[in-house]
């Protein structure tokens, strides 16, 4: 284990969702139920309505001229969720989709995202209570414990399977309302009404939602409440026009930026180098040439300039020429790759899979290894970090997307010594995010300078603060062992990665409300599962192991789209080629006799082969295929590439996905597209070297991300299925960057086993 000398190690918070209140009572298994009885069990919905709405529970009002409008909990980040959950619910009430509207829910237990919850569970836990995690009473009890906390999250894919029974739900019971208060009228069995269109009709009677929703809010509930058949909808499956789209194409969509308040002043932000930083000394007399200038507010840890615009905001604070002092470790990469490669061959692995018996399987005559690695990588939205904030008579307002909208108005709460009931929050779009919203830190910083300037403020971090105090994708290294039996069976694999717990810190951050120090120092040497995600090896392979040996790497990481599956495929889809190659199998033959028990995965591989016009992946061929399964949903890719003489040029990228259900099939296609060209970018860039504290990536054009022109024809086919749908947003990325290096071997004889592809070798 690589330990940090400079760092001293933390003592766990005292607020937010802490281990302490998750494992309330003490003992895991015997305690947890202790005080269980004097927790809320019911909580009031608190959805704003007008005069002429009426609201139907959490997720649904419905206003007398017919507009129904769905609340959503889930952040908005171009996904979709803002079409595919009302879509979901008002198949089920049988509304005319011309009439939905959406809207953020505001902060509520009901909105709890529980599945969530339960996924990580492990991270909320003490480190070595992994099992514990799985034990179905704890993962219950985190259930509840989220919905108590406020656990309002968006990740991790889950915003459909976490919330499709609920507006399934939501949808039959305001349909249920409607139609017995139609039936009291026409003097008929509510269950012999129709409902379609917005309309319930009995026989040659009809009336419209609107004209029935005051007489529908008294009446009862039959327990329980009918559902539609599958399929009885008529808008599950289609592609009806997003909700979100018509205001994003003429202009009027609200995102952080466009906030306009007036009196508003505009703050631009600088922060030192990554770790233990501290403002030390700035020269206020430089600024207060720049036209336009205000003033400069500042704290222990960075230091703002505010002008009547932006652009002088930012050119002050060039102006001022902070001067910060770091104590301690400096993130370096030389250092990173050398604490990595330590814990990987030193450290103390725990392990998180394990089958039959690896020992005894490795001889010298069967062995086959390889060292991988993946470097940092960043989130680059396009919207760098924003927010806007007022404070006025003890009052915060607050306009910021965030993936986690309780965390963010504890964050500001926090930071002005206000309660939390204190401050609103108005939840904005999000030009993408790829979780870098899960972070709230601008909450307190915006609040903090709101406050002090005594007007409303907005704050945008600048292209190359965003890049620079990022959460950043964990770099890590890995080792892959193979015992290969004549013939090419696999007979035993062990893995084992290197990396820092960065699900830990997330929850410490998120959850604890503690900073970036605090969250890694306190965390050193902990294992975490989350690191090996991605690992449950689909193979029929008899013996298994899979390790995480942590390591501190001293640069704050997180969630990032597709988390740790986005360097672990590439390390195990490229292993598996390495293998067909040694045994002499074309990679399809050899990955198909080892799929006797995915057969989901395997129809994915035959059905991309079929439409990709597979060759075998022979010398030359530029094919390349690779695989995956995660969160429910299955993906095969074949990449055709080669290596031309400007860089990496990929012809083709064909896909074969099996996600259940389609709701959506048009959003569904763009998340698995984008997924795609995510998972490009990140095999070409995206990543950063880190020099004397600071990443070496401060622009856009310093990731090497493919330009438009670059990007090759994309085919999808999707899979039939009648299974509930599962969460896909994040699928189409792990499984791009092996087919492409895999595809690079077959054109090249070159084995690429680092991410960048092109980048540097540990």
């Amino acid at each position: 284990m690589a330990v940090e000398p400079d760092i001293e190690q933390a003592e766990d918070s005292s607020t937010g969702l802490t281990r302490r209140k998750f494992l309330i009572g003490g003992a895991v298994g015997t305690g947890l139920l202790v005080a269980w009885a004097i927790w809320p069990r019911n909580y009031e919905q608190n959805v704003a309505a007008t005069e002429n709405e009426q609201v139907f529970g959490a997720f649904l009002k419905i206003s007398e001229d017919g507009q129904v409008t769905v609340v959503v909990p889930q952040s908005e980040m171009g996904q979709g969720v803002y079409t595919v959950l009302p879509q979901i619910l008002a198949d089920e009430l049988g509304a005319d989709w011309r009439t939905v509207a959406v809207e953020p829910a505001p902060i509520n237990p009901l909105y709890s995202n529980r599945l969530l919850a339960e996924q990580w569970t492990e991270s909320f836990l003490p480190a070595g209570a992994e099992k514990i995690a799985e034990n179905a009473a704890v993962q219950w009890m985190a259930q509840n414990v989220a919905i108590r906390d406020q656990f309002i999250v968006t990740a991790d894919s889950t915003s459909i399977p976490a919330y499709a029974e609920s507006f399934r739900e939501a949808g039959a019971a305001a349909r249920v309302l409607l139609t017995k208060a139609a039936a009291d009228r026409w003097d008929v069995a509510w269950e012999t009404c129709a409902v379609e269109n917005g309309m319930i009709s009995s026989g040659d009677k009809k009336l419209r939602f609107g004209e029935l929703v005051r007489d529908a809010a008294i009446q009862t509930l039959p327990d329980p409440v009918p559902l539609r058949p599958a399929g009885e909808g008529h808008l599950v499956g289609q592609d009806v026009p997003r909700l979100d789209m018509p205001s994003k194409l003429d202009g009027s969509a609200n995102f952080s930026g466009d906030i306009r308040l007036p009196d508003m002043v505009f703050a631009a932000i600088r922060q030192g180098p990554i770790g233990e930083t501290r403002l030390k000394s700035f020269n206020r007399g430089g600024a207060s040439k720049i036209t336009g200038f205000i003033d400069v507010i500042k704290s222990e840890k960075w230091i703002a300039a505010v002008a009547t615009n932006w652009w002088a905001a930012n050119r002050a604070l060039d102006k001022l020429s902070p001067v910060f002092e770091t104590k301690g470790f400096m993130a370096d990469s030389d250092r990173i790759d050398t604490a990595l490669q330590e814990a990987l061959d030193d450290g103390p692995g725990i392990r998180f899979v394990s089958r039959g018996d690896t020992k005894g399987q490795f001889k010298d005559d069967n062995i086959h290894r390889a060292r991988y690695h993946a470097d940092a990588a960043v989130h680059a939205p396009i919207e760098t970090r924003t927010a806007t904030a007022e404070f006025k008579d003890g009052v915060l307002e607050l306009w910021m997307a965030t993936q986690a909208p309780a965390a963010a108005v504890r964050a500001a709460a926090e930071t002005l010594n206000i309660s939390q009931d204190r401050v609103t929050l108005y939840p904005m779009l999000s030009g993408g995010s790829f979780d870098r919203n899960l972070d709230n830190e601008i909450a307190g910083q915006v609040a903090q300078i709101a406050k002090q300037m005594g007007r409303p403020v907005q704050l945008v971090w600048s292209r190359a603060e965003d890049l620079m105090h990022d959460h950043y994708r964990a770099p890590s290294q890995a080792r892959l062992d193979a015992a290969m039996e004549k013939g090419g069976r696999v007979e035993a694999l062990q893995i084992k990665v290197a990396a820092p717990p960065s699900s830990r810190e997330q929850v410490k951050r998120l959850f604890d409300a503690v900073d970036n120090v605090d969250a890694m120092r306190s965390l050193i040497g902990e294992a975490d599962g989350k690191a090996v995600a991605g690992l449950d090896v689909p193979y029929d392979i008899p013996h298994l192991t899979v390790d995480h040996h942590s390591a501190f790497v001293g640069v704050p990481t997180g969630n990032w789209r597709s988390n740790a599956h986005s360097s672990n495929v590439f390390y195990l889809e490229s292993f598996i080629d390495e293998l067909a190659a040694k045994a002499g199998i074309e990679p399809l033959s050899f990955r198909m006799q080892m799929m006797n028990n995915q057969p989901k995965l395997a129809r994915c591989l035959t059905g991309v082969a079929a439409m990709a016009a597979w060759d075998g992946g022979l010398d030359g061929s530029g094919q390349g295929m690779a695989c995956h399964s995660m969160r429910g949903g299955h993906i095969a890719i074949i990449a055709s590439a080669s290596r031309g003489r400007t860089g990496l040029e990929v012809s083709r990228i064909s896909a074969t996905v099996d996600i259940g259900r389609i709701i959506h099939p048009d959003i569904a296609r763009q998340q698995i597209e984008g997924g795609i060209v995510f998972g490009l970018a990140m095999a070409l860039g995206s990543a950063t070297r880190f020099e004397d504290g600071l990443p070496t990536a401060r622009r856009l054009r310093d990731l090497a991300l493919p330009r438009l022109a670059e990007i090759p024809p994309i085919q999808i086919e999707f899979l039939r299925s009648d299974e509930e749908p599962v969460g896909y947003e994040e699928l189409g990325v792990p499984a791009v960057a092996p087919a492409v290096a895999n595809a690079l071997f077959s054109a090249t004889g070159t084995r690429f086993r680092q991410l960048p592809l092109f980048g540097e070798v540990s």
